[in-house]
């Protein structure tokens, strides 16, 4: 399941509503692939900027605030160069007006886990393009098949 972790400055994403529409804007960018919503997690990860560092010095100096994103995907894998640049482009347009459009600083990196260690509710997630993976998508929840 893609889980997104989002570590920021205590001055940043401090409404409900901020965190709301950028959580549901990361789902999108999997339904819109085929994935069940619940398989996305999003984790709001406040720092006091005082102990944010970057490049050594702490981001509470007046400067941007910095966002620092780790993403994890395992239902699917960028197979080649093409697909990862696109993946990128839709990540980089996501997340422009919830912290580009901001002045904000950030970075962002992705790790791709293998399918094999992943389960849900001690269930094995469907295979990809399958009917039980479209069963899940329309329950959005983990059930046996």
């Amino acid at each position: 399941m893609p889980l997104w972790r989002i570590f920021h400055p205590d001055n940043t994403f401090t409404t409900r509503e901020e965190r709301d529409a950028l959580s549901s804007d990361i789902t999108k960018i999997y339904t819109s692939a085929g994935l069940p919503a619940f398989y996305v997690v999003v984790i709001f990860n406040t720092v006091p900027a005082e102990k944010m560092y970057v490049g050594g010095v702490s981001n509470d100096k007046g400067e941007a605030p910095f966002i620092r994103i780790v993403y994890e995907n395992i239902a699917r894998r960028q197979p080649d160069d093409k697909s990862k640049s696109g993946f990128l482009s839709r990540i980089d347009a996501t997340l422009k007006p919830h912290i580009a459009d901001k002045g904000y600083d950030w970075e962002y990196h992705g790790l791709e886990t293998d399918r094999g260690l992943w389960k849900i509710q001690g269930l094995v997630p469907p295979a990809t393009n399958t009917e039980a993976e479209q069963l899940w998508v329309k329950e959005n929840k983990a059930i046996p098949y």
